[in-house]
């Protein structure tokens, strides 16, 4: 979920995990089995005479029989404490309340109740221990980002194989050798700590870098004198930042800060205290309120002399305003490049002159040039809109590359700053390829390339030759010869075309008998594109299907797409998403009891849709990080931000549609309901656990089937990137030995 365009841009630079890009991650096995087994009893809640509604966790308390020969008692018993809210006249129970608490003593008793559950079937899994093996091999390489260039010196960060995180590093001159600037593991015993590039300073002698902890959004910020290693005193307090940038002298920070009362941007002067930052945008301006949803950060043009500020209207943006200051004129006021209208804009400043990429009139996206005062109207078009969709855009080396999406393959073209074409990147195959990074002044740009067989390498592009090297291709043992990708189109419930990518071993038989599994997101105008992913490759290995629909509710086909699955049409989702389950076992790639289904996130209300609604497609559910009660998750955490992608059930036109879908409320009693297997995590500050927390115990009670219903609640991870490797290999062993051994063959008489 956004702040997903965190995950897009992780997603987009190549950094080998999906959304999506974006990892949860746990202990070594024998921790996390110690912690999953902690507190083995049932929960029993005391609330004095209240009146109390026991529920046995299944009527008949049958036992649960996983597939592989995996037996498991009836899960733990948990009590229901019906509640009701009337909404507009309409009465909606709620029997797990109480588990919204986090913190309540009952809540944590919950929690390694469902985790010692889980323990007990995980240990039952035979592939278990090889998943583990072979997603070490794959996961535990040398990694690195491609770099930021600063006065002939690189910054980027680098992890080595056999190294729980990626440390910070600089090399002076292109031929230079590497230096370590920040060690993670030096700053912390807990390798769940991480850090990030925040910015360097224009001339190479300043690192701000942020200081992560597990898989929390929040971060702290801190400041290095690249010459002596050292830290200085300042530093910012964990928080939610949305941007940090040093001022063209070096001398002081701008940085964005956000909770609950709205986005703030500050100044900060090196060596003063915080509390004497000044606020220099915020609240209000020109006497309009700036809310809590309106998500903005300050960014320094590359030639100094601007502070630009985009303001995002919610998540997604229903609109993005810009304003700008003079540095180079102390107290100048903010003056508006655009405001106000329903349309998203995105600006660089470039050789003296304002480029605005826009789906203004343009909804597959256009670049122009843009005359402050002037509506948007009447400005230069650079870039036309065409049939295909730009997914990316830069300008480096004084040249515009535009990525659009052709059916959801990249392809990369140059222009002038005037609009004339300039030369095309070539891709090797099916694949996905991120932006150009680099400054605007900068010669050297990269982009990385991968696709869903071919690992991701970054190159380094000469704007001025366009010619590109190889800057880093990471050493992961995966024989993509041996694979083969392919493209499908399908016909949606309504009659829409959606495409679909289909990989597997080459020669792998088409007969309803192999195990598939699918995922896939369908919100937020996030474009999933076919790239390398370590989870999917295990997979492969194994010798089953992987099948990546692209659903409306993204951006692969513009911003028509992406309001095709919104609001009242998030149905339209779902429905692209069971016709492709549908499309996969009609051309027996698998059938129902072979099918297996994974999504985080927005990829987790998808999933709780799948398990509610169509339940016989599948036989196994993997449903990470996930909204889940639609009715409530604007509540919670920073669901606030997102009503503008789902809308909100406070709003009486809004609640019907929400109350149709929301997975929480559509639980049926007496359902036959497939394996699944929820995943969340004290850390996850973005979507709250209580979705996952609650969803569980109601979903144990209702089903029929006699399948594992199993909740994964990590105590060290959440929804953000940024825990141990050792924890990360043992998650995606949890998750996908889970999900091949659900997926195969049933015993005789059992489900």
């Amino acid at each position: 979920m956004i702040n997903d365009a965190s995950e897009a841009q992780n997603r987009k630079a190549g950094a080998g995990k999906r959304l999506d890009l974006r990892a949860e991650k746990e202990w070594v096995m024998a921790l996390a089995h110690r912690r999953l087994s902690a507190g083995g009893h049932c929960v029993r809640r005391r609330l004095g005479l209240a009146l109390w509604v026991i529920v046995a966790v299944n009527a008949t308390a049958q036992t649960i029989h996983g597939r592989d020969g995996i037996s498991l008692p009836p899960p733990p018993a948990v009590e229901a404490v019906p509640v009701a809210d009337d909404y507009f006249g309409t009465k909606i129970p709620d029997s797990y309340r109480w588990l919204e608490d986090a913190r309540s003593t009952e809540t944590r008793e919950f929690i390694d109740a469902q985790n010692a559950y889980t323990a007990r079937y995980l240990k039952q899994v035979r592939i278990r221990a090889q998943a583990a093996d072979d997603l070490d091999a794959l996961e535990n390489v040398t990694v690195t980002s491609a770099p930021r260039e600063r006065a002939s010196s690189y910054f980027f960060v680098k992890r080595l194989a056999g190294e729980q995180q990626a440390s910070i590093y600089v090399r002076h001159g292109w031929t230079g050798k590497d230096q370590r600037l920040i060690d993670p593991a030096q700053l912390s015993r807990d390798s769940n700590t991480s850090v990030h590039i925040a910015d360097v300073s224009r001339d190479g002698t300043l690192l701000a870098y942020g200081v992560q902890s597990g898989g929390a959004d929040e971060l702290s910020i801190h400041v290095l004198s690249v010459a002596t290693g050292k830290a200085l005193m300042d530093e910012l307090p964990a928080a939610r930042y949305f941007g940090v940038s040093f001022a063209p002298d070096g001398t002081s920070i701008f940085y964005s800060r956000n909770d609950k009362q709205g986005t703030l941007l500050y100044q900060h002067i090196l060596g003063a205290r915080v509390s004497q930052d000044k606020l220099l945008f915020g609240r209000e301006f020109r006497g309009l309120p700036l809310e809590g949803n309106d998500l903005f950060s300050g960014v320094v043009t590359d030639d100094g002399r601007y502070l630009v500020v985009e303001i995002d209207r919610g998540v997604p943006a229903r609109r993005v305003d810009i304003v700008f200051r003079d540095l180079t004129k102390p107290g100048s006021p903010f003056e508006v490049l655009v405001w106000g209208l329903d349309a998203r804009f995105a600006t660089t400043y470039a050789n003296g002159a304002w480029y605005v990429k826009t789906d203004y009139h343009a909804p597959n996206g256009t670049i122009l040039k843009a005359d402050p005062g002037i509506l948007p109207d009447v400005w230069k078009v650079v870039v036309p809109e065409g049939k295909d969709v730009i997914d990316a855009w830069s300008i480096v080396g004084g040249k515009i590359y535009v990525n659009r999406l052709k059916d959801v393959k990249t392809e990369t073209t140059a222009y002038t700053l005037d609009g004339k074409l300039a030369g095309q990147i070539e891709f090797d195959g099916i694949g996905s390829a991120s932006g150009i990074s680099g400054r605007t002044t900068d010669r050297y740009g990269y982009y990385s390339f991968s696709s869903l067989i071919v690992p991701w390498t970054i190159y380094r592009l000469d704007t001025a030759t366009g010619k590109r090297e190889v800057f880093f291709q990471p050493k992961i043992p995966f024989d993509s010869s041996q694979y083969e990708l392919k493209q499908v189109f399908f016909k949606s419930k309504d009659g829409t075309q959606v495409p679909m990518f289909i990989a597997g071993k080459k020669g792998l038989k088409q007969d309803g008998a192999e195990r598939l599994l699918m995922t896939g997101y369908g919100g937020f105008d996030l474009s999933m594109l076919p790239s390398w992913n370590a989870e999917d490759a295990w997979w492969l290995q194994q010798g089953g299907w992987f099948a990546l629909p692209n659903l409306r509710g993204g951006g692969e086909y513009g911003e028509a797409w992406h309001e095709a699955g919104m609001f009242e049409k998030k149905q339209n989702v779902f429905d692209d998403w069971f016709a492709a389950a549908e499309y996969l076992i009609a051309n027996k790639f698998t059938s129902p009891q072979h099918f297996a289904i994974t999504g985080r996130s927005n990829g987790g209300l998808l999933m709780g849709a799948s398990i509610t609604q169509r339940p016989e497609l599948f036989s196994a559910v993997w449903c990470g990080y996930p909204l889940l009660d639609m009715l409530r998750y604007q509540r919670f955490k920073v669901g606030y931000y997102w009503t503008t992608e789902y809308g909100s059930a406070e709003s009486e036109k809004q609640f019907p549609y929400l109350l149709k879908y929301s997975p929480y409320q559509n639980v049926k009693p007496g359902t036959a309901y497939p394996a699944v297997m929820f995943f969340t995590g004290d850390s996850d500050t973005r979507v709250d656990p209580l979705h996952a927390r609650k969803m569980t115990p109601l979903l144990q009670s209702a089903s029929t089937s006699g399948r594992p219903i199993l909740l994964h609640y990590s105590l060290a991870g959440g929804h953000s990137a940024g825990v141990s490797v050792d924890q990360q290999v043992q998650d995606d062993a949890d998750q996908l030995s889970f999900l091949w051994t659900e997926t195969g063959q049933p015993s005789p008489g059992k489900p």
